[in-house]
């Protein structure tokens, strides 16, 4: 939730610390915006998933990733596909194992 910020991850951010940012247009837009704001006056860099346009974030964040508006109950598995495919591409830059990774534990 967007609150959380405050409680300690804030202090971690700095120009070295990318911020992945969920920001689809529901009911705490603007309190992730402000928290967009803050990791932006911290140096932070930022990688931004909005469902629909959103031109107020021009700027204020590095990337923008821009996933279709639909009804809030979709948004979470929309704006999970961008974060599915960032997890993938950083493991295979990474030299990792996608298809095998370490210290999955397979459960039934």
């Amino acid at each position: 939730p967007a609150a959380e910020m405050k409680h300690g991850p804030i202090a971690l951010i700095d120009d070295d610390m990318p911020v992945v940012a969920l920001a689809p247009r529901d009911s705490v837009y603007a309190k992730v915006v402000s928290n967009i704001e803050e990791v932006k006056a911290r140096s932070g860099r930022i990688l931004a998933v909005v469902s629909g346009d959103a031109p107020e974030l021009i700027g204020k964040v590095d990337h923008l990733i821009e996933v279709p508006h639909t009804v809030p109950p979709l948004l979470p598995v929309l704006t999970s596909i961008p974060l599915q495919l960032l997890a993938y591409h950083a493991a295979i830059h990474r030299n990792r194992d996608v298809d095998q990774p370490r210290n999955l534990a397979k459960s039934v």
